[in-house]
Order: structure tokens, then sequence, then C-alpha cells
């Protein structure tokens, strides 16, 4: 299949590939696929085998840590280490007063309003 099959038409005059088509075709590809880490899907970069080894590598440094601190009093000791990145496992925040979030947020305000008003006056019922 090739992209250009989405505006390819068959005999009948069908799509010889649909969006849906496509859709499924791009979330069956392999996690490290080009296409999946160009479209910044990290999900699957990492294999069992990968978050075993950044496991191992937390718990060696969790036992480090141990270590350097034993019989250290409390308000003494280092910081615990955190644990490595993991690859979509970062937590995504939003900025919850961004620009565009405050004009979509008064747009849907703005349009309760009206809907409220318009019921008021019997236009929608």
């Amino acid at each position: 299949m090739r992209l250009g099959d989405l505006f390819a038409r068959d005999a009948a005059g069908r799509r010889r590939l649909t969006w849906r088509e496509l859709g499924v075709l791009l979330r069956q590809l392999p996690a490290r696929a080009r296409t999946r880490i160009a479209t910044g899907d990290e999900d699957g970069m990492w294999g069992l085998a990968e978050h075993l080894q950044g496991l191992t590598l937390d718990e060696l440094r969790i036992a480090n840590w141990q270590r350097s601190n034993e019989g250290v009093k409390a308000s003494k000791q280092s910081k615990r280490p955190p644990p490595i990145p993991r690859p979509g496992t970062q937590s995504k925040r939003v900025d919850k007063n961004s620009p565009e979030r405050v004009a979509r947020r008064n747009a849907a305000k703005r349009r309760a309003a009206e809907r409220r008003t318009a019921i008021a006056r019997g236009e929608i019922t």
C-alpha cells in the first residue's frame, strides 16, 4: 500500500485506501518505526529488556544511597536518587492558564450564557 492510494480510486469509484485503514496501519507499526518516533509516540520506545535494565539501575542507585547514608541522622542524609526517566512515563503537565485554554474556556462560557438566554426566551425547549 502506498499513501497515494488514499486518493486513488478503483474501477467502482471507491478509494483504494480509507483514512480508517491508514490509521489502523499506523497503529500497527513496530515500536521503533521511524514514523512512530517522528510523530512523538514514545510509549513503545523501550521494550521489556530496557525497562528491566532501568529498574536494575534504579535499585542499584537506591542501594548505594542507603549504604552511603548508613548511620547518618535523617536530617543530614543526602536526597534519595530519582528514578531514571523512561520514555512515555513522564507526566505531561498542561498549563491550565495558557492563552489558548483561556480563550476556549471564555468561548464556552459565552456559548453557555447565550444558550441560557435562548432557553429563557423560549427559543429553545
